[in-house]
């Protein structure tokens, strides 16, 4: 059949033909590409960033800043900076103020910043300020690595929080000790680095591993159609620049940086025992391994109770005082019942208690005038109960050798292990031996 007539023929199909098999093939399943480009796993050399740090001051602050007293290095700073323009505070005795405050000023270089350009800031309280709203940073100079100044901040600070207080409560919402000044700071000095005179390039990987390096090296030599590339280590490449792309190493750059490439990764389970966090890779495997996880555990909780007279209970007749009591008088603490006729608790999930003065029960005897004797009197009542928990209803566990990460989650999550005991599990595995994987507390 020519092609005219196949495609007479599909014009000739019904419409509702012709919408299935669009529909089938749009259906069909696409290859899936887990690879990352080469531009999120590594960095070219040289290309980097650069801190800045400098030490100014912040004026403008509504009384919030630092006490003068508190903080001798923003008194020292106030003079220095009044001297400079001709005003001399040295022999003004004692003054006060909390309108300003001294700061730390840092700053990222971008690479290849030049002269004029504008980068952000970040300014944080060194003293006792409670708040830079309002501020503004005076001139300064932001020093790098080498002592150089590399840039110059000034400007009004923008914080993300705020202070409020009253005279017998305060609300702080964010940290208003800490404010951002957008474009806050001027470069004056480039980082001399010429890209284009590069005789090699080298790209440093972020997370360093052989199979990776390889595969990079591997995709790299692909793309310029001769072996250039070449991996020297788990966390460097090498680039020999082909001659055909020596005009043009940006472009070769930025082809070499879409490249994708599959990352490989080490088997590693990393703990947090602080706050129970457990992260465990994909390539990570046991082998067939028996878990039983439970603990005892014994609950005593103390409820004392106050077991008061019926009305009416039978006492002394014709003798002065408290039924049943001496004059003498004693405290004792009892529980406090709730609305609910439960005993009240604090935060802590602690009882509270309420300290009550009683009579202490006589022994005088009722017919002899003077003495009280005994007779129905108010008693606190202990009651104990105590809970023990066996963790009987928990199983013996098999894991079979080589089950993936998501299986060897859910055995865990089967003998309804927490986090806590997860990580003792996960350690006694690997003493076992069972654990095909590195573990990183951190």
């Amino acid at each position: 059949m020519t092609r005219f007539a196949e495609r007479l023929q599909i014009r000739r199909l019904p419409g509702k033909v012709l919408v299935l098999l669009l529909a089938a093939l749009i259906a069909l399943p696409t290859p899936a590409w887990a690879g990352s480009r080469i531009k999120d796993i590594a960095d070219f050399e040289g290309i980097r960033d650069n801190m800045l740090v400098g030490y100014g001051l912040v004026v403008g602050l509504d009384g919030t800043g630092d006490s003068l007293t508190n903080a001798p290095f923003t008194r020292q700073s106030l003079q220095a900076m009044l001297e400079r323009f001709g005003v001399n505070i040295r022999d003004a005795g004692t003054f006060r103020t909390n309108n300003l405050a001294a700061v730390m000023v840092t700053a990222v270089l971008p690479p290849f910043a030049r002269h004029g350009s504008r980068i952000d800031v970040t300014v944080s309280t060194m003293g006792d300020a409670k708040s830079l709203q309002g501020g503004t940073l005076l001139v300064t100079p932001l020093l790098g690595a080498d002592g150089e100044v590399y840039a110059v901040a000034q400007g009004a600070i923008a914080i993300s929080g705020f202070r409020a207080q009253g005279a017998a409560a305060q609300i702080t919402r964010g940290v208003p000790t800490s404010g951002r000044i957008a474009n806050g700071a001027i470069v004056e000095r480039e980082v001399g680095f010429e890209l284009t005179s590069l005789p090699v390039l080298r790209l440093a990987l972020k997370n360093p591993d052989l199979t990776t390096a390889r595969r990079i090296s591997q995709a790299i030599s692909t793309l310029a159609g001769v072996p250039t590339a070449r991996a020297m280590d788990p966390s460097t490449v090498q680039i020999d620049i082909p001659d055909h792309w020596r005009n043009d190493i940006i472009g070769f750059m930025t082809a070499i940086e879409q490249l994708q490439v599959e990352a490989d990764q080490m088997a590693r389970v990393v703990i947090d025992e602080r706050s129970g966090t457990i992260v465990m890779g994909p390539n990570v495997r046991i082998d067939t391994v028996a878990i039983a996880q439970g603990q005892l555990t014994v609950r005593i909780t103390e409820t004392p109770q106050v077991s008061q007279p019926n009305p009416f209970a039978p006492g002394p007749v014709g003798v002065a005082g408290i039924a049943g009591t001496s004059p003498a008088t004693g405290t004792v603490q009892v529980p406090r019942i709730g609305p609910d006729g439960q005993p009240v608790r604090d935060a802590l999930g602690n009882f509270v208690f309420d300290t009550i003065t009683q009579a202490v029960p006589g022994t005088g005897t009722p017919t002899v005038p003077g003495q009280i004797g005994g007779g129905a009197q108010t008693v606190v009542v202990p009651r104990t109960d105590i809970q023990v928990d066996d963790q009987s209803d928990r199983r013996l566990g098999v894991l079979n050798r080589g089950v993936s990460l998501q299986e060897l989650v859910d055995g865990l999550n089967a003998l309804g292990v927490g986090p806590r005991d997860m990580i003792t599990i996960l350690q006694a595995i690997k003493a076992a031996g069972a654990l095909q994987a590195e573990i990183q507390v951190m």
